[in-house]
């Protein structure tokens, strides 16, 4: 019988992978074909992550990552590539004309789609001779670009078909296949430094997971584990990132989610004491503090020339919808009682909030005054037999669209998501569903908040060592009164209500 995930959540990274270090020695020169370009050959020993056994906590827990003897490094160059076939329908895909305004045509989209998209995780794991543990995680993705971009050649035109009120385009064409693929560029999604010991915990900074993301692990507690990688309910999950934006739930419990993890940040975790430990976190602001100077001038005048939308760590200006002096407090359980795993954690958030009122969009421009997050979030997960019954929730003063402070006078978020999965060789299967009650838009605030609920279904084969079959099925429901999903005008009687539902089926590479 496997043990819950005792390690799971030092082993799995909230990449959802394991961490792998290619320590099985390279095959003697003779056998190697060429071996000066680098090849390497050896059992394939685990897959990626970011946060891995050794520095997701405080002290070196067994795990897909060794930990290096002292005076050696470890070094791991992982990657994962994820294709899928999605097929996806919702209220948003099939629009009467008139629907986004006056003149505009109705439209459908194919609900069919093939996707992909790769991901690199170099790391390096180290001990020096006097016992002290250090290294280094980075994360880098793929960015994309809109299949209908225009090649830049050719002006639209349009018209009015006679009679019909409908728009057409005349002239012009979409970006080929290499057009799109050209315009994708690399980004950094983490980047972090550790350093620590045994006997004293670890020290994180940089650009990284907080306690939140630290102690889900894979998605132990939020269910993001069992589909062998798509992602579960999770916003930028596989199936929800290709889906139009209009029809995605949010997420709440910020595991796994890039508005948690892009900050930069210090965290401290603690070494474990009977299965406990505890971490504490630390955020300056929700971006990256080389931002207050993003210019290739060093004489020019940079985002921070004045308070504005791309100045960080603004403690006063006109955006009152940025955090600042974030800091987070947890605590997290790992043990197993006669063959029965028990996992759980908790953590608070408070942040301050720059000290000004934020005025809405148009078409009904509000201006709004803010108070900073004050929330909780924690999991619970129960394992035997191979099941695992788990749960994760958020409460508290937190915008879960953006990770941000709440309009003062809006409703606390609620977040919860039940879990039960199933693991045995290389199957699991599993089922999640989701309940969400937060304000939504700050205009609406005192007169209707949003509500949302999912489910998703699903399961993953390991056909053979970092080879994964993935299918997952999800409905989404979410409904703001007054609240237009497909215009985002606030008053409006029109479509309140989005559904969607779609399945995958993916095939995961990792290595």
């Amino acid at each position: 019988m496997r043990k819950i995930l005792l390690a799971s959540a030092a082993v799995l990274g909230s990449t959802g992978g394991l961490a792998l270090a290619q320590s099985v020695p390279v095959a003697p020169p003779s056998a190697v074909p060429n071996d000066m370009q680098g090849q390497y050959i050896g059992p394939l020993l685990g897959g990626p992550a970011a946060n891995n056994n050794l520095n997701a906590f405080g002290t070196a827990n067994p795990g897909a990552s060794p930990a290096p003897a002292p005076g050696t490094v470890v070094i791991r160059l992982n990657a994962r590539v994820y294709t899928a076939m999605d097929y996806s329908v919702g209220t948003v895909s099939v629009l009467p004309a008139g629907a986004n305004g006056a003149g505009s045509s109705g439209y459908k989209i194919n609900p069919i789609k093939l996707g992909a998209w790769m991901r690199l995780y170099p790391g390096v794991d180290a001990m020096a001779s006097n016992g002290l543990r250090y290294g280094a995680a980075i994360e880098i993705r793929q960015n994309f670009e809109g299949g209908n971009s225009l090649s830049g050649n050719l002006t639209p035109t349009t018209a009015s078909a006679a009679g019909t009120g409908n728009v057409i385009s005349t002239g012009t064409t979409a970006a080929s296949s290499s057009g799109v693929s050209s315009a994708q560029t690399l980004f950094t999604r983490r980047a972090f430094v550790y350093l620590g010991s045994d006997q004293t915990g670890i020290v994180r900074i940089g650009q990284a997971d907080g306690l939140i993301g630290i102690y889900d692990g894979a998605g132990v507690f939020t269910g993001q584990n069992y589909d062998g990688g798509i992602g579960g309910l999770n916003s930028g999950g596989g199936q929800q990132s290709q889906m139009p934006n209009d029809t995605l739930s949010t997420w709440p419990f910020l595991s796994g989610n890039g508005i948690e993890y892009d900050s930069v940040k210090l965290v401290y975790l603690s070494p474990q004491f009977f299965g406990l430990d505890f971490g504490l976190q630390y955020d300056p602001s929700s971006d990256n503090g080389f931002a207050y100077s993003a210019t290739s001038d060093p004489y020019a005048i940079g985002p921070c020339g004045a308070a504005g939308a791309n100045c960080p760590g603004v403690t006063s200006g006109i955006d009152g919808t940025k955090i600042v002096n974030r800091f987070v407090g947890g605590v997290r359980y790992n043990g197993t009682f006669g063959g029965v795993g028990l996992q759980a954690y908790g953590t608070y958030t408070v942040s301050g909030h720059e000290s000004a009122p934020a005025v809405t969009a148009a078409p009904n421009p509000v201006k709004v005054l803010y108070e900073g997050e004050s929330f909780f979030n924690g999991g619970l997960a129960v394992s035997a037999l191979g099941f695992t019954l788990s749960g994760d929730t958020t409460i508290g003063s937190m915008n879960s669209g953006n990770d941000g402070p709440l309009a003062k006078g809006s409703v606390q978020t609620r977040g919860a998501i039940a879990t039960l999965s199933y693991a045995n060789g290389p199957l699991s299967a599993g089922i999640s569903s989701m309940v969400v009650d937060w304000q939504g838009v700050p205009n609406l605030v005192g007169i209707s908040q949003r509500h949302e609920a999912a489910v998703a279904i699903g399961g993953a084969y390991k056909l053979a060592p970092g080879l994964t079959l993935a299918l997952e099925y999800q409905y989404d429901l979410k409904h703001q009164g007054g609240f237009n999903f497909i215009t985002s005008g606030s008053g409006s009687g029109a479509y309140n209500t989005i559904k969607s539902q779609g399945i995958t089926f993916a095939t995961i590479m990792s290595w």
